[in-house]
């Protein structure tokens, strides 16, 4: 089952209500995803990127996920 840009955003959103987010991507399998948060800030980007992978809720798991690849970029403002 494939995904789109815009839910991806939205996963992302629902834990990150106020980051700035870009997410580029339309073949349904790989995207590239930038977010910048204030809650980012003090943190490593290991930690950052795991923090934005807990938001897609699942979508990365295994062979089953909907998302194949996600080029993640984050950062504080």
């Amino acid at each position: 089952m494939a995904i789109s840009a815009p839910e991806i955003e939205a996963l992302i959103r629902e834990s990150f209500p106020d980051a700035q987010i870009t997410v580029q991507g339309d073949d349904g399998a790989h995207f590239a995803a930038e977010v910048i948060d204030a809650s980012f800030a003090g943190k490593n980007r290991v930690q950052q990127q795991r923090a934005v992978y807990a938001a897609l809720k699942g979508k990365m798991d295994g062979n089953h996920g909907e998302l194949h690849a996600l080029a993640l970029t984050t950062k504080a403002p």
